[in-house]
C-alpha cells in the first residue's frame, strides 16, 4: 500500500512540474524570439513481484507474478528551437533572424542560429530576440541593455536609431558608413545551450561557436522592421495544461483513497485487535 502512495505522489510531483513549465511557456507567448520548453517523462525502474511459499515442501518456492510500476518523474525540459513566425513592426531597431538551410547533424537534428550579445560578466551570450534598441552612446543593445556583438565579437556603434540592415546583417548608419555586421553564430547541437533568463542562453562547450557568415551549408536572412514571434502555440499549450491538471487530480484521488484505507487499517482494524 505504501508503494502505491509513493507512486501516486510521484505522479503528482511530475505533473506539477510539467504544469509549471507549460505556464512559463504560455506567459511568454508574446515574448519575441522565445522558444517553448518540452518535457519528457520517464518511469522509475519496475519491481519484480513474486508469491513466496506457494507450494508445501522442505524448500521454499515462489511464483513470479509480474512487474510493479514505482511511479514516474519529469526527466528533463528541453527547448524547442523551431523557427517562429515573423511579425512586421516597422521599427528600424527590430531585426528578425530567419533560418534557411541547415546542415544535417550527427543526431539527425538541424542546427540553430543565434545573435551574439555581451553579458554583464563580459562573456558572450546568445539570443533569438531581435527587438533591439540604441543606448545613449549610440551602441546597439538588447531590450535588457546587453551590447549586441558583430562578427568580430565587438560592440556595434550605430550612432542613432536610424540605420539600415541588409539581408546578411551588414549595418549602415545614417551617414552611409558601415557600422558592422551582426554576429550570427551557428550551433550544431542546440541542446548544449542553457537558459539564463531575459531571453539569453549560454554555451558551455570548450570551443567558440563559429560565425554563420560564409559557413558551408548554412543560409539565413536578416529582416529589418520585423521581429521573430514566440513559437509557443497557445491553443496546444492550454490543452496540455488541462491534461496535466486532470492527471494531477487522478493521482490525487488515488492518494486520498490510499490514505483512507490506511486510516481504517489503523483506527478500525487495530481497535478490533
Amino acid at each position: 500500500m505504501l508503494r502505491g502512495l509513493y507512486g501516486a505522489a510521484a505522479g503528482m510531483v511530475a505533473q506539477q512540474q510539467r504544469q509549471e513549465m507549460l505556464t512559463n511557456n504560455l506567459a511568454n507567448v508574446q515574448t519575441p524570439g522565445f522558444k517553448a520548453d518540452r518535457s519528457t517523462m520517464r518511469s522509475f525502474p519496475n519491481m519484480l513481484m513474486a508469491a513466496m511459499n506457494v507450494n508445501s515442501g522442505p524448500i521454499n518456492q515462489h511464483q513470479i507474478l509480474g512487474e510493479l510500476s514505482t511511479g514516474v518523474y519529469l526527466q528533463e525540459q528541453v527547448p524547442n528551437f523551431r523557427q517562429g513566425d515573423l511579425e512586421e513592426t516597422g521599427l528600424f531597431t527590430d531585426v528578425a533572424l530567419l533560418q534557411g538551410v541547415m546542415p544535417e547533424t550527427e543526431n539527425g537534428q538541424p542546427g540553430a542560429l543565434f545573435y551574439s550579445v555581451q553579458a554583464e560578466d563580459g562573456e558572450a551570450r546568445y539570443t533569438r530576440n531581435g527587438q533591439f534598441t540604441v543606448d545613449g552612446e549610440g551602441m546597439l543593445t538588447t531590450a535588457g541593455g546587453h551590447l549586441v556583438l558583430d562578427t568580430d565579437g565587438q560592440a556595434i556603434n550605430v550612432g542613432g536609431p536610424e540605420f539600415t540592415v541588409n539581408g546578411n546583417g551588414v549595418i549602415v548608419n545614417a551617414q552611409g558608413d558601415i557600422a558592422g555586421q551582426l554576429g550570427v553564430v551557428y550551433i550544431e547541437n542546440s541542446l548544449d545551450l542553457i537558459r539564463e533568463g531575459s531571453g539569453l542562453l549560454s554555451y558551455q562547450g570548450a570551443d567558440a561557436l563559429p560565425q554563420a557568415v560564409g559557413l558551408d551549408g548554412v543560409t539565413y536572412q536578416i529582416h529589418q522592421g520585423f521581429v521573430e514571434k514566440s513559437n509557443v502555440d497557445p491553443t496546444q499549450t492550454m490543452t496540455e495544461m488541462m491534461n496535466a491538471y486532470r492527471s494531477f487530480e487522478s493521482n490525487q484521488r488515488v492518494l486520498q483513497a490510499y490514505d483512507q484505507s490506511l486510516q481504517k487499517a489503523v483506527n478500525e482494524i487495530g481497535r478490533l485487535g
